[in-house]
């Protein structure tokens, strides 16, 4: 008998390639699947980070000239890059990537001919910011009022002429006012124009508006310095005596009115000076004034004529139930600015007369008054000293009587 034959014995397989197939299996059967969207975005992020170094293309380069042998770095930039500033310079040597010869360097090192300076790639500027756009949150009608107002306008200054019954600015139960309308009288400037100074609530006529701060600042030095000029027209209650006078009288806030209402304060009150002048007569009932007033205080021209026996008509506040005229003559108070001439910024001066509201002119004319005799010729007068004239008065006075002191002192030594 045979022996049983035995199989044929297999080449044993390398390790490696037995411990590696059910890998290499697998790795090919991972090769033939679709890939998922989150993988294929994982295996393109490499392709990503090799295209970084592309953003270094804008790097210049700049040969040093003989010209510009010994300078400093920082200098070389004012010369030949004059758009890029100190500060992107310092700040290019702080992250390294401002070099000479591939070594980092420093806005105060010297360089020599020949070197090679790298410069940064151009950093691109930031758009400028977009010019804001003043909303004028007033409606057609609100603007159309407020620039009927408008008598006078030039680059520099607007006048307009107040309707009596508009505040000059807001406040305490105050919702309507003219500074609430400025915004209206833009027209061609960047700003809305400014207040320089005011008029009383129910008084009407020229006010002065500046166009620009240097306006706005020349302007306020002609009000406190009193170079700028007011003429107003009142009618009032009977004929002062004098046709032509002077009213001095000091002013200070009542006690117990909040201080809303003035009165003549011969110990505490500030100067206050006031010029009438009777244009026309209505037989002993009433008179038609021209004022001027030559200091600046609160209710000045109110408070003079009712302190004389003559209240504004119309000025219940100052003047009681005396300040009213019976029959057609409007209880509206009745002052009116009409004329006023200040210095421009620009040379010359603003000269401007406002048209009477429709109550005054009606009261005249109910009056028999003749309108054409209102417009006096301007009297300079003499106007109050400045607050420099008072300091420098004050300097003198005090000096002359230091100098009396030291002559009383002299005559006091030794004979």
């Amino acid at each position: 008998m045979r022996p049983p034959r035995k199989p044929a014995a297999r080449p044993a397989a390398p390790k490696g390639r037995a411990r590696g197939a059910p890998k290499a299996a697998a790795a090919r059967k991972a090769a033939a699947a679709p890939k998922s969207p989150t993988k294929r975005a994982a295996a393109k992020k490499p392709e990503k980070a090799a295209a970084k170094p592309a953003v270094l293309q804008d790097v210049r380069q700049f040969r040093v000239q003989a010209d510009d042998d010994g300078i400093r770095l920082d200098r070389w930039f004012k010369r030949h890059l004059p758009d890029i500033g100190f500060n992107l310079v310092s700040r290019w040597a702080r992250t390294g990537q401002l070099r000479v010869d591939g070594a980092r360097a420093t806005p105060g090192d010297r360089i020599e001919e020949g070197q090679v300076i790298r410069v940064p790639p151009a950093e691109a500027k930031a758009p400028p910011p977009a010019k804001r756009v003043r909303v004028v949150d007033l409606s057609a009608d609100e603007i159309a009022f407020a620039q009927e107002m408008v008598i006078h306008r030039d680059p520099q200054a607007i006048v307009v002429n107040k309707p009596p019954g508009l505040a000059t600015q807001g406040g305490t139960k105050t919702s309507e006012h003219l500074d609430g309308l400025l915004d209206a009288l833009i027209f061609e400037a960047e700003g809305r124009p400014k207040l320089v100074h005011r008029l009383d609530k129910d008084t009407s006529g020229a006010l002065v508006l500046a166009r620009t701060s240097r306006a706005a600042a020349l302007f306020a030095k002609s009000f406190s310095s009193r170079t700028a000029r007011k003429v107003y027209w009142a009618i009032v209650i009977g004929v002062p005596s004098i046709d032509d006078g002077m009213i001095e009288l000091p002013i200070a806030k009542q006690p117990g009115t909040g201080g809303e209402k003035m009165h003549v304060d011969e110990e505490e009150g500030l100067p206050a000076r006031t010029r009438y002048r009777v244009i026309e007569r209505a037989g002993n009932r009433a008179a038609w004034v021209e004022l001027q007033p030559f200091t600046g205080r609160t209710h000045q021209l109110r408070v003079h004529m009712a302190a004389i026996g003559h209240p504004i008509v119309g000025d219940g506040k100052y003047g009681g139930k005396d300040a009213f005229l019976s029959g057609s003559i409007s209880r509206k108070m009745h002052l009116h600015a009409r004329r006023i001439r200040i210095d421009h910024p620009d040379g010359g001066q603003i000269d401007v007369k406002a048209e009477l509201p429709s109550h005054f002119a009606q009261s005249l004319e109910n009056l028999g008054f003749d309108l054409a005799l209102g417009d006096l010729p301007l009297d300079e007068g003499r106007p109050e000293p400045s607050r420099d004239q008072l300091k420098q008065r004050a300097r003198a006075h005090a000096k002359q009587v230091r100098k009396e002191r030291r002559g009383e002192r002299r005559s006091r030594g030794p004979k």
